[in-house]
């Protein structure tokens, strides 16, 4: 019988572009430090790791010295003991009555934050078990919205180790702080997993609620210090750092892994060409290419029912809530045919969906009910699902270490597995597929978020004011220049300033923890079927205008629905029953410049960072039908206007430069739009953010600075960190930007080089030939 590395290479055959393979890693053990407890030891035993691996050893010594900590080791490498052994042995230590009052003036306590509610309910499993074996008196308990109030009372009063997201962390912990004395007086650990998934407005709201969490720990007497765990990252201490500021000490990080690895074998696959004019041209993302290849979503469905029905157990990350439902609906159908009693052994697992429906797959997935699941990163995190034997990665993540994560999904607990990355039509992947080694190459991919961004940080400011009057001292905690931002809240009247310092104002009837949107979305639209009056899911406030607008066609399970109406957060739609179509939104965007912060004066220009303002509202939308990808219409809509604020980079480029790389006046417009496209795809390279967490303009002459212009800019009120990150990496983001557009071999610009699905122009004008001569132009004389 064939291996399932053999049977994958021969069903994609020369669709392969790359096979990296990743040479397995021995085991490197050391030694716990001699102040674990012989309870704990044995417990450690009793699960395997009576002898640890060294970043585990390493580590666990850093955090029981009294640091900071960040381990950015791979998946399944049990980085989570880094935190867990030192947490139990002080518990442990003090239920024995070995630490003195003198040290310890309350029972040990730890608080656990994972980013979702499934995450830490995992966790809850596994460390219930691993503490009784300690101490049966250990108390686990996971409080989070769901929780109700028995649960919340009992872990209050009893809870030794505290499980919860950040959500709960702000509204039912600090929000009402005085109830969880107990849990603040005796705070020794606050364990952060899954660091490195944290980025743009989250990130920074969590970097915040961190911070006050430290700061009303001390209030109550109380020094914890913080264990950051990661997947491999880029300069992990570094993020670390900014997201934990320097009030509370430096961040130490352990990255050499030593746990054991088996040999991961990595494909990259490029879609099938499809000579039959009767099959789809259009894409997963609406575009339509020269070169007729089939959508990514097709691809991965039918390879998933490959691996299912090789008697596999696999996992298919998809970028997109409909691409999910995509890749189950095309996996079903290919069993069907081939293998109808594996049928219903696949499924999608999104986001949307009710908390009961994803438990429930969750769990089927584990038992085995399900043996191929396609999901969005929702199940990248560190749930423990193991005995995967392939992933397969339908178009890049956005990240590396959301890469890692994901592969590391198959062959976890030392064994091989099999990962396939199958290449979208968008330039991104398309380098990808080029360069298969940069997968395995060191990479300058940065972590970007910004705690200070101004509009994030007043709400976080009112909310600590209310927990603890803010004081001069409180500048470093939120990595202020002065107590400027205290006075200006005190001048609006939210805050009142007190010779003790900057208290809430009483007298105003909002909870300052309102103020704060931990998950940056806004508010979100339920959809409705009009017909059953069942909710079908949600969707953000910022892009239901384009995923829900009026006439659209909205995908669940599978199943396409026309939307009706759009108004009051409710998106009312019903099943559509006629030929089967597609949406895509129309907009329109103007970008204002507020204010320079940075300039470099180049030959051709200016290369500059600062503040923007982009206008923009959905127009219309597309229509294509699906099975041949035939362009139907464009319908009108008359939608709001959304205003945002944020950073940006741009460049201003001399028309003499435009003439001297002889391109035609006519093909300005056309040759900026093309490079301002590829940029803003290839920008992921160099941040760790995807092309859905920025925007962009270009115009022959922009009316401030009155040259042909190319503004690529945050997609975030305040910033992300992007287009900062972008400005820095300067020449290197201009010369992949060329590269990606000499490599690809179609001939007048496609999805794979310069077409973007975000486009609000429906791709026009593009010229492709017009980018590259810029492109050359402005790399070859890039000097200051």
């Amino acid at each position: 019988m064939p291996s399932l590395l053999e049977t994958v290479t021969n069903y994609a055959g020369d669709q392969l572009t790359g096979h990296v393979v990743i040479p397995p890693r021995a085991a490197q053990f050391g030694e716990w430090g001699q102040w674990v407890p012989d309870s704990v030891r044995a417990a450690l035993a009793g699960i395997g790791a009576g002898t640890p691996w060294t970043h585990q050893a390493r580590a666990a010594d850093l955090v029981h010295d009294g640091n900071n900590v960040v381990v950015a080791t791979g998946t399944g490498s049990g980085k989570s003991l880094a935190a867990w052994v030192p947490a139990l042995s002080a518990i442990a230590d003090a239920r024995a009555g070995t630490t003195s009052l003198a040290t310890a003036r309350s029972r040990p306590t730890v608080l656990y934050l994972g980013p979702t509610k499934a995450l830490g309910a995992d966790q809850e499993d596994s460390l219930t078990k691993l503490a009784a074996a300690v101490d049966p008196r250990i108390a686990v308990a996971t409080v989070d919205g769901d929780a109700d109030g028995p649960t919340r009372s009992w872990a209050r009063q009893s809870a030794d180790i505290v499980l919860t997201n950040p959500d709960f962390a702000h509204f039912g912990l600090l929000g009402r702080h005085e109830l969880w004395q107990r849990l603040w007086r005796g705070l020794q650990f606050i364990v952060i997993d899954e660091f490195h998934s944290y980025r743009g407005s989250f990130a920074s709201n969590v970097a915040l609620v961190v911070r006050r969490l430290l700061r009303v720990a001390r209030h109550y007497g109380a020094d914890p210090h913080v264990v950051f765990l990661s997947a491999t990252a880029y300069q992990p201490a570094t993020s670390a750092q900014r997201f934990l500021g320097d009030a509370f000490g430096p961040v130490i990080a352990v990255e050499e892994d030593g746990s054991p690895a088996g040999q991961r074998d990595i494909l990259t696959m490029v879609c099938r060409e499809v000579p039959d004019e009767r099959v789809p041209m259009i894409n997963d993302d609406g575009d339509v290419a020269d070169v007729r290849r089939r959508a990514a979503n097709t691809e991965a469905g039918e390879l998933t029912a490959k691996l299912v029905s090789s008697d596999a157990r696999a996992l298919t990350f998809v970028r997109s809530r409909p691409g999910t439902e995509r890749v189950a609906e095309v996996s079903r159908g290919y069993l069907a045919e081939s293998a109808p009693h594996l049928e219903g052994t696949i499924a999608a697992y999104r986001g949307g969906y009710l908390p009961e429906e994803r438990r429930e797959l969750e769990a089927q997935l584990r038992t085995g009910d399900l043996r191929g699941l396609a999901t969005t990163s929702a199940l990248e995190l560190g749930i423990d699902i193991s005995g995967l034997d392939a992933v397969v990665v339908t178009g890049w993540p956005g990240t590396r270490a959301s890469f890692q994560q994901q592969i590391g999904r198959a062959g976890r607990a030392g064994t091989g597995g099999l990962a396939v990355l199958i290449g979208r039509d968008n330039p991104l992947d398309q380098y990808i597929l080029a360069h298969p080694e940069s997968l395995v190459e060191p990479t300058p991919e940065m972590s970007v978020f910004d705690p200070t961004n101004p509009w994030i940080l007043p709400g976080h400011l009112c909310a600590a004011a209310t927990e603890v009057p803010l004081t001069a001292a409180d500048i470093d905690v939120f990595s202020l220049e002065s107590t400027k931002p205290f006075e200006e809240l005190a001048d609006t009247g939210l805050l009142k300033q007190r010779p003790t310092g900057w208290y809430w104002n009483p007298s105003i009837k909002v909870n300052p923890h309102d103020m704060v949107d931990i998950r940056g979305g806004g508010t979100t639209v339920s959809i409705i079927d009009s017909e059953s009056g069942a909710l079908l899911g949600t969707v953000d406030e910022g892009r239901a205008d384009y995923s829900v607008h009026p006439g659209a066609i909205y995908l669940h399970q599978g199943v396409p629905f026309l939307v009706e109406s759009l108004a009051d957060e409710v998106a009312l739609v019903h099943r559509y029953r006629e030929e089967e179509i597609r949406t895509f939104a129309r907009d329109e965007t103007m970008v204002e410049i507020l204010s320079t912060e940075e300039t470099l004066e180049l030959p051709w220009g200016t290369w500059q960072r600062g503040e923007v303002v982009v206008q923009s509202r959905v127009v219309g939308y597309d229509i294509r039908r699906v099975k041949d990808g035939m362009f139907i219409g464009t319908v009108p809509l008359e939608m709001p206007i959304r205003r945002l604020q944020t950073s940006g980079v741009w460049m201003a480029i001399r028309e003499s430069i435009i003439k001297d790389a002889d391109i035609a006046a006519a093909d300005v417009p056309g040759t900026l739009h093309a490079a301002e496209h590829t940029m803003i795809s290839l920008l992921p390279l160099f941040a760790t953010c995807d092309r859905w967490d920025i925007g962009g303009l270009s115009t022959a002459v922009h009316a401030q600075t009155g040259m042909p212009t190319i503004i690529v800019h945050d997609a975030m009120a305040g910033g992300s960190g992007c287009a900062d990150r972008g400005f820095t990496a300067g020449i290197d983001w201009l010369k992949a930007t060329l590269d990606t557009l000499v490599a690809c071999d179609c001939s007048h610009g496609c999805p794979r080089c310069i077409q973007s699905p975000k486009c609000g122009n429906n791709n026009e004008p593009l010229d492709k030939h017009g980018a590259t001569k810029l492109l050359r132009r402005l790399v070859g004389d890039w000097r200051f």
